[in-house]
């Protein structure tokens, strides 16, 4: 008994130390969102006077509202939507007819097609090479630079080939005996299918067109196509917007990078409650088998 006891005990003190440790880590991470976020509806004397806080005495929608009327701004925004609507229906399209191809056990050469998706997930070309492409193609301060550089995710590719692969064969046999052609299997039964691997690469996918920044300042030249991302940066390292006011008397500085910060994470945030449900099913299916 009382051996048992003291197991007991342990147990319980091991518990207490795993939730602790747990509640310690969530707080290391909330704190700093719920920093962003409420200080976004501070003011910028209170953000400079009073350093860091988490409740502001002076609650204002100033920022947000500079941010709304701001023609860069709305230009960068609708430019970041573009490029990730655009971009994600390229790279699902191209990602999704490379893994059924590769699927399909009669393709000859897919091993060694295989074997070169494989090879890029070691060894990039890397940044000049890749640039040098671009310009040759005449793709320089296009938008299309930034979606066929990228088109496809050798990771993508992969889970998304296996998951195809994991398909019963007897519905693809039986596609094939009411006539369906490779087109018509893949549409009709195959995608289906396979819902929650194409939700889990889309979300990855618009992720990465979203908060795309390094290709977005490589390729394009003509500030007024920069997403979101870039007009963030340029926003975080001017420091004359922190000392200036526009021709409205609004002084904007910290608080306003507060929002822009804000404003840049709510599309995903409201997005990923939609997908989450086929996100793991997604996974753990596609990883079944190599």
């Amino acid at each position: 008994m009382a051996k048992q006891f003291d197991a007991r005990g342990g147990g319980r003190g091991y518990g207490m130390l795993v939730y602790g440790l747990l509640a310690f880590s969530a707080l290391l991470i909330v704190i700093p969102f719920l920093y962003v976020i409420l200080s976004s509806f501070s003011t910028k004397q209170e953000m400079i006077t009073r350093g860091f806080f988490l409740i502001p005495r002076e609650w204002t929608f100033s920022n947000y509202a500079y941010l709304l009327n701001n023609d860069n701004f709305m230009t960068a925004f609708g430019n970041a939507v573009y490029i990730t609507v655009v971009g994600t229906v390229v790279n699902m399209a191209f990602t999704s007819l490379m893994a059924y191809g590769l699927s399909r056990t009669w393709l000859h050469g897919r091993k060694p097609i295989n074997f070169i998706v494989l090879f890029t997930m070691v060894f990039a070309g890397g940044m000049i090479p890749s640039f040098l492409v671009v310009k040759s193609l005449g793709l320089l301060d296009s938008y299309w630079a930034l979606f066929l550089s990228a088109a496809i995710s050798p990771f993508n590719l992969i889970v998304m080939r296996s998951f195809f692969q994991n398909i019963p064969n007897e519905l693809t046999e039986a596609g094939i005996i009411d006539g369906c052609g490779e087109w018509r299997m893949l549409v009709s039964i195959v995608i289906p299918l396979s819902l929650p691997a194409i939700a889990t690469f889309t979300l990855f996918y618009a992720v990465h067109n979203w908060n795309t920044y390094f290709h977005a300042i490589l390729y394009l030249q003509d500030s007024a196509k920069w997403p979101l991302q870039v007009f963030l940066r340029q926003l975080l390292i001017e420091t004359d917007l922190s000392t200036e006011a526009d021709s409205g008397g609004f002084e904007y500085g910290p608080a306003v990078k507060m929002a822009a910060v804000v404003v840049t994470a709510v599309p995903l945030l409201l997005v990923y409650p939609f997908l989450q449900k086929y996100f793991n099913q997604g996974m753990l299916l596609g990883s079944v088998k190599g």
